[in-house]
């Protein structure tokens, strides 16, 4: 197996588990660690893998998207504390968007219970968990469904969400940056979340530390635009005072 065919197999097995070790690969391949090591590396210098301490995992792109099971795996324990000062964040938002995607869906899991809740989203999954609660409406976009993050897309759910002005957006990228804004890589995606971005008079990120950096397609909305950014410690300080410096506060927790 030569060096190209065995960054292939790396990069495949990092996208089905969603991370992959030095060790476990280089049991795996038959190769040194240090082998590995240089296979990691010329994975990242390409943007298609971000190291960790001991391995790395896959980076979303244009090309390459995360699927919502493999999501419900990863990063659980940040994700918690992300979604629950997300949710300390409401405020008075009588109506509020809830975008697609795990974490999401842990802050609409998140939201109080004991008062009223207009709840848009164009997640199932959200609907779901938010549908029984005696205080929620939940209005649902309507659409066609993909199948890999059960969230509806396209520009029904685009128009639908044109038509309401919402207090509060919660809302999910496949990667943020300073230079590039809120990225994803399904254009039908990208109009349904560009579309909340305008309806909606206060904005929320929430996203793990492995999302920053990250670049994909379509690019739906800029860092100033956000009330607020929340992710995990595993941001740097000093690069959380970077994207701060771009408006939004930024909260690590």
């Amino acid at each position: 197996m030569d060096s190209d065919e065995r960054r292939r197999d790396i990069l495949d097995l990092a996208r089905r588990q969603g991370s992959v070790e030095v060790a476990a690969l280089a049991g795996r391949l038959a190769v040194a660690p240090e082998t590995i090591r240089r296979d990691l590396r010329a994975l990242a210098e390409h943007g298609l893998v971000q190291r960790t301490r001991g391995g790395a995992y896959p980076v979303e792109s244009a090309g390459f998207e995360t699927t919502f099971a493999t999501r419900t795996t990863r990063h659980v324990p940040q994700k918690t504390r992300i979604a629950t000062a997300a949710a300390e964040l409401l405020g008075d938002a009588e109506t509020v968007f809830v975008d697609e995607g795990f974490l999401p869906q842990l802050i609409a899991e998140s939201l109080p219970v004991e008062r009223p809740l207009t709840v848009v989203t164009a997640s199932l999954g959200v609907a779901a968990a938010l549908a029984p609660r005696p205080n929620a409406t939940v209005l649902l976009l309507g659409g066609r469904v993909r199948g890999s993050t059960l969230a509806t897309v396209d520009h029904w759910a685009a128009r639908m969400l044109a038509g309401f002005v919402i207090d509060l957006a919660y809302m999910g990228a496949n990667g943020i940056s300073r230079e590039h804004g809120l990225t994803t890589p399904d254009p039908t995606v990208a109009e349904v979340k560009a579309q909340a971005i305008r309806s909606a008079r206060r904005r929320v990120f929430a996203g793990v530390h492995t999302k920053f950096g990250a670049v994909s397609f379509c690019r739906f909305g800029d860092v100033p635009e956000l009330e607020a950014i929340v992710t995990d410690t595993g941001l740097p300080l000093a690069e959380a005072h970077r994207y701060q410096l771009l408006g939004p506060q930024v909260l690590r927790v």
